[in-house]
């Protein structure tokens, strides 16, 4: 028997016509898998519609801010009500890019150097930026797609890059730049199904890159084994470091100098059949219906496993704790 999946889609940010295209990509293949699927337009009165439509579990097809950043995770633990993708607290981590790097280093993976500036602090982004030298890349500091994301070149456009990409979230990324090899690895459960360099004719994997062409895809990366390996595990340790479950995708630079670097996990990264998780499935062995399936079939909640603490007798000589006097 199939299962009543919600599958929500559309959203409050910058990402949502894309949120729109994994949403029906998703509806698609998982009514080719007999489950009765309704499409949850997120929105004003989320809550209503997801109460309204009766859901055995959630597939989360949203991107970027208020929909990867673990406010909808959170309404979907209120609701009781299974999900698909990372619970919240690894959400909201993973699009807080800053207090990811932070993480990652606290598990001793590289990240590139960077530090972020504050929307009305753009103006004097050049004093703050120290030794970091040039050039950098700057981002907005929560967001995805690479939405904002530039190379800056000259000290005398930091300033102006730093208030674009500070327009998404109010806090922008300034990272060192790292030269190298664009390499994203897909997980699911997990596992580490593999890896795909993405190669293009310009500086960073941004949004015209990303959604209207001109990149080039190598599954496996064009590097040694041992290399892929090694960066395989990278992945899964930054995937890991900040408590993810379900599906992400874990993109990394792999510098000409032999250094490895993580840069990001996307919680729930882009998911058409023409995605890099999907591609990456594929070479698997896992078409995007069977994708899809998978991914279902680990939805789960935050609280799914803790039950009420048993009751336990004191034991002789242990007196009930005492109440605080005030």
């Amino acid at each position: 028997m199939g299962k009543r999946v919600g599958v929500l889609m559309g959203g409050w940010g910058e990402e949502r016509e894309i949120s729109l295209k994994t949403g029906e990509a998703v509806v698609a293949a998982l009514e080719s898998r007999g489950h009765q699927v309704t499409r949850i337009f997120a929105g004003p009165g989320l809550d209503r519609a997801l109460r309204a439509a009766e859901l055995d579990v959630a597939f989360v097809a949203l991107h970027g801010r208020m929909g990867e950043d673990g406010r909808v995770q959170g309404l979907l633990e209120l609701l009781e009500l299974p999900y698909t993708g990372s619970g919240v607290l690894a959400s909201a981590l993973a699009m807080n890019k800053p207090f990811a790097k932070r993480l990652f280093r606290l598990h001793n993976l590289t990240t590139p150097h960077g530090y972020t500036v504050a929307r009305e602090d753009a103006w004097r982004a050049l004093a703050l930026h120290g030794d970091l030298g040039f050039p950098c890349v700057v981002k907005p500091a929560c967001g995805g797609s690479s939405v904002g994301l530039a190379v800056v070149r000259e000290p005398e456009a930091l300033a102006f890059a730093v208030a674009q990409a500070s327009r998404f979230g109010g806090e922008a990324l300034v990272e060192r730049y790292v030269a190298g090899r664009e390499v994203t690895v897909g997980i699911v459960g997990g596992q580490v199904l593999g890896s795909c360099e993405v190669a293009t004719p310009r500086e960073g994997f941004d949004f015209d890159a990303k959604y209207k062409g001109g990149a080039a895809y190598f599954c496996p990366p064009r590097l040694s084994p041992t290399r892929v390996a090694n960066v395989e595990a990278l992945a899964l340790a930054a995937y890991r470091a900040l408590g993810c479950r379900g599906q992400a995708r874990v993109d990394l630079l792999c510098s000409d100098t032999e250094n490895d670097v993580v840069l990001e996990v996307n919680t729930l990264p882009g998911f058409t059949p023409t995605s890099l998780l999907p591609k990456i499935a594929a070479r698997a062995g896992l078409d995007f219906a069977a994708l899809t399936e998978r991914i279902l079939a680990l939805a789960t909640r935050d609280e799914a496993g803790v039950l009420e603490a048993p009751a336990v007798e004191t034991p002789p000589g242990l007196g009930a704790p005492r109440r605080a006097v005030s």
